[in-house]
């Protein structure tokens, strides 16, 4: 057999390979954008997922630019993504910094947020005025929550009505375990968001809950910062901060 011959051989026969290995991955990173805690959760499945050549085309419609802005950050940390294609629209009948407005972000806050829980709190907004009532199971996650709640824009004020309920005993709670993808845009998000920090300047990669951040931080206290909104980001087991401080 020729050389050309038996070339042309060999590369038809590894073809229909090389399309399964491609189809296999695009198909694995289908599966985790939707099986992902945002798309699942903060996402509430508005947002569609295909991928070619690991390339992701997002279609739908959220209500909040913010939610377009997760959907892309999310796909884009998961292994073998090439490129996004965004093509979710915006879509609101919610006017910008009503008081729906407000109890959309306090709601996506605290499904967010470690350490408080979203489906036993109660979220009511009048004035700017934000209400909080339901169950906590301690006096700490019902100073959390409203803390959460008190840190969204264009919250006025706050009025913790909740109730603190101890679990019953012998009650065990489960978390859910929360993908990397989803870890590591909503901390990217948390920084992007704070006043006092800049994402531009930070890295965050996440493996097994595990969030290692690097980058530049203007002092100290924006180093520490930095830390504790991780921290805070619902999932994260530990944070590592190796940020270098300006001198």
């Amino acid at each position: 057999m020729k050389t050309h011959t038996r070339i042309a051989f060999l590369l038809a026969a590894a073809l229909p390979v090389a399309l399964f290995a491609s189809s296999s991955t695009d198909s694995k990173i289908e599966d985790a954008a939707k099986a992902s805690y945002n798309y699942r959760t903060v996402l509430a499945d508005q947002v569609n997922v295909k991928v070619s050549d690991g390339v992701v085309t997002l279609t739908g419609t959220v209500q909040d630019r913010d939610d377009r802005a997760l959907a892309e950050d999310t796909v884009n940390n998961l292994p073998g993504v090439v490129s996004v294609d965004n093509q979710i629209v915006v879509k609101s009948d919610i006017p910008e910094h009503s008081d729906a407005w407000i109890a959309l972000k306090v709601r996506g806050t605290l499904l967010v947020k470690a350490n408080v829980s979203a489906t036993d709190t109660k979220v009511d907004v009048k004035d700017g005025i934000v209400t909080l009532s339901g169950t906590a199971t301690s006096g700490a996650q019902k100073d959390l929550t409203e803390a959460y709640a008190k840190d969204v824009d264009n919250v006025k004020a706050v009025r913790n009505e909740m109730v603190v309920e101890a679990p019953a005993p012998g009650s065990s709670t489960v978390a859910e375990v929360i993908d990397d993808a989803s870890i590591t845009s909503e901390v990217k998000y948390a920084l992007l968001s704070h006043r006092s920090t800049s994402a531009l300047s930070t890295k965050v990669i996440t493996e097994n809950a595990v969030v290692n951040i690097t980058g530049v931080a203007s002092s100290d206290a924006e180093k520490d910062l930095v830390t504790k909104l991780a921290q805070d980001t619902r999932g994260v087991k530990s944070v590592v901060n190796d940020m270098t401080v300006k001198s």
